[in-house]
């Protein structure tokens, strides 16, 4: 009877430490699952379309991973659970912040566009002013690179819009670069203009004070 006793005894401790052991287990595929959701939310691009969540769920997964090495394995087991809900929120906010980056991308890329037809348009207007050669080259230069870097900014804005946008400036740069120089070229013709008017105009006065004289002298013989 005694020996029965001290085996249930045995079989009691046991189950214990099993539910135990069962209860206290590293919860690995939570923290996979985790894992798999943060990648994936990198992966879409929230580190830079939903930076804010990615951050939050990033430090709900760092507690997580403390709480893991200091074997506080069901508050760890929790936090993975709530970082993997996070991690998927950024992914799928990532994925409307890029169509958001992508709209506004393209909307600027218009806009140079149009900018850029303008500035054409009054290049030719003031093509035979350009007798600079240097100032020829350069408009060619800019041309071209203006040209390359539109277009290299277009092909990037599906993958990536936020990167299609850097060194936008330069581009608009040359559009300023360009109004500026065909401004000065359009003010320096209209100053020709105006002073071929008044030498015109002189040399009008010239001839009528000229002819008046002449009258004056036929009179007076």
């Amino acid at each position: 009877m005694a020996h029965f006793k001290q085996s249930l005894s045995l079989m009691i401790i046991l189950a214990l430490t099993l539910i135990f052991v069962s209860c206290t287990k590293p919860p690995e595929a939570e923290r996979s699952a985790a894992k798999t959701a943060m990648d994936a939310a990198v992966a879409s691009g929230a580190d830079k379309y939903a930076t804010r969540i990615l951050d939050a769920a990033k430090k709900i997964w760092g507690v997580a991973e403390v709480e893991m090495r200091e074997k506080k394995y069901e508050e760890a087991k929790q936090n993975y659970v709530t970082a993997k809900v996070v991690f998927d929120i950024a992914a799928g906010n990532a994925q409307e912040g890029k169509k958001i980056a992508a709209a506004e991308a393209n909307a600027i890329i218009t806009g140079l566009e149009e900018d850029w037809k303008n500035l054409n348009i009054t290049a030719r207007n003031h093509e035979k002013m350009m007798k600079d050669e240097q100032m020829k080259n350069e408009w060619v230069a800019d041309t071209r690179a203006f040209t390359e870097g539109l277009k290299a900014h277009k092909d990037k804005i599906v993958d990536d819009p936020v990167s299609a946008m850097t060194n936008v400036s330069e581009l608009k740069y040359i559009i300023e670069k360009w109004d500026i120089a065909f401004k000065k070229l359009a003010a320096a013709q209209s100053e020709q203009k105006t002073i071929k008017k008044k030498s015109k105009t002189t040399k009008k006065k010239q001839k009528a004070v000229e002819k008046k004289i002449k009258t004056m002298t036929k009179k007076k013989k």
